[in-house]
């Protein structure tokens, strides 16, 4: 056995820095096994079982569990760094990762959930290595996010809850240990929210239909729910169909930072592979590597400079949530375009990548293919870029136009005092 591939010590949760060298050096080293297994889980469609092994080896499952229930409680730069080192190894292991991670870390801003029962969810995963994620999408209705009312069923009956109903693009499936299942009950005005199911109960099926162009690794399947009983106090987070709270503003900025930085992730990876193809690729009737022809050199300016962009506005994001925007740079209600820029500049680049290297881009024996096809899913992910622009467009139509201050005159002039318009900011979120 090498070097490299010796197993990583595990240290406590306790002795854990994340702003450590020692911690990035080791992010790397799990970047690199997980993309050295990527094209075979993408290949197979298979489920990344060992990733998580290996995550949960070092603490990482636990990355946004609060300190009081056993976990490192991250901020948002510390879990962003993580989601970029596994993404640019493998983007499917990152999006389950992500789902875990935005879980957690909304239990951190509600206190909704019953104490005991979060308890014992954050010591599952602490422990044993639970991974948890939200089952939302549902083959008639489709995503949520559209709007109208889930058609899984909470049932009351006198030993609790008992669920009904489908639902599809369940991401981890293969993996998960509690089932965040949106439904609604069979009141007369019925509550709607999260009914929390563990896996092994009695009555739920996983069928594997997830067979998808790109992020192949996330088990996506279909889980159906076949008169699922629950304990009545597993409705962690219900309300009357009237009174549905808003999405909270700071973990739709967490969620668009990290889904973000997963598909930026993916197209730093496709520019690693073209950089490192134009070096070795040398033509016969040239001598020379295509990386001294000036048409190559340009290409790969132009996608630095869209992942320059795209981690300007991603630091942009973090810094905010750090500062509780003091800094003024990004409102929590700017997020969703945070997703829609950074990721249609993702695509972009890796597009960029592929136009300039031919066949051999386009070829399953080369990864860049596999980026291309990976970072095109970006574009699936609530909420859509028609959702984000319309939203973004209509509020910007209703709002009173603003009036830039009139030029100053370069003539000199008798002193005369006018009033100024005043500047009027534009909430476009």
């Amino acid at each position: 056995m090498s070097a490299n591939n010796l197993p990583l010590q595990k240290k406590s949760l306790s002795e854990i820095d994340l702003d450590a060298i020692e911690f990035d050096q080791l992010l790397t080293k799990l970047s690199a096994e997980f993309a050295a297994t990527a094209a075979h889980h993408d290949r197979d469609g298979s489920f990344p079982h060992h990733n998580f092994e290996r995550l949960h080896q070092h603490g990482l499952l636990a990355l946004t569990i609060p300190k009081s229930h056993g976990g490192l409680e991250a901020n948002l730069a510390q879990t962003r760094k993580v989601i970029a080192a596994v993404a640019y190894g493998d983007p499917s292991t990152a999006l389950v990762l992500t789902m875990q991670y935005l879980q957690h870390a909304a239990t951190r801003r509600t206190a909704h959930w019953p104490q005991n029962l979060y308890t014992q969810v954050a010591l599952e995963a602490t422990r044993d290595g639970a991974l948890i994620n939200a089952l939302r999408v549902e083959p008639d209705l489709g995503t949520p996010a559209r709007g109208g009312l889930p058609g899984t069923i909470a049932k009351r009956t006198p030993e609790g809850w008992r669920i009904n109903g489908s639902k599809i693009y369940s991401t981890g499936a293969p993996r998960l240990t509690w089932l965040a299942v949106w439904a609604r009950s069979d009141d007369p005005e019925p509550l709607v929210g999260t009914w929390l199911v563990r896996h092994d109960t009695p009555g739920i099926t996983i069928i594997e239909t997830w067979n998808h162009l790109g992020m192949r690794a996330t088990g996506s399947h279909e889980v159906v729910f076949d008169n699922v009983l629950v304990p009545i106090t597993h409705a962690v987070d219900v309300a009357p169909v009237s009174q549905v709270p808003e999405l909270d503003a700071k973990l739709l900025l967490w969620m668009s930072v990290m889904l973000g930085e997963i598909y930026n992730s993916v197209a730093r990876a496709a520019r690693d592979w073209l950089v490192e193809w134009l070096q070795n690729r040398v033509p016969g009737n040239l001598g020379a590597s295509l990386a001294t022809l000036p048409r190559f050199q340009e290409i790969v300016g132009e996608i630095d400079a869209l992942l320059f962009s795209n981690r300007v506005l991603l630091n942009a994001a973090v810094t905010s949530d750090l500062t509780g925007n003091a800094s003024g740079e990004i409102r929590p209600g700017d997020s969703t375009r945070i997703k829609y820029l950074v990721t249609t500049q993702a695509i972009a680049a890796v597009e960029k990548a592929i136009a300039a290297s031919g066949n051999p881009g386009l070829s399953r024996e080369n990864a860049l293919e596999r980026h291309y096809r990976n970072v095109l899913c970006s574009r699936i992910h609530t909420p859509q870029n028609d959702t984000i622009l319309v939203s973004t467009g209509r509020a910007a139509l209703a709002s009173p136009p603003t009036h830039a201050a009139a030029p100053q005159s370069t003539t000199p002039a008798t002193p005369q005092h006018h009033p100024q318009p005043q500047l009027k900011t534009v909430h476009t979120a």
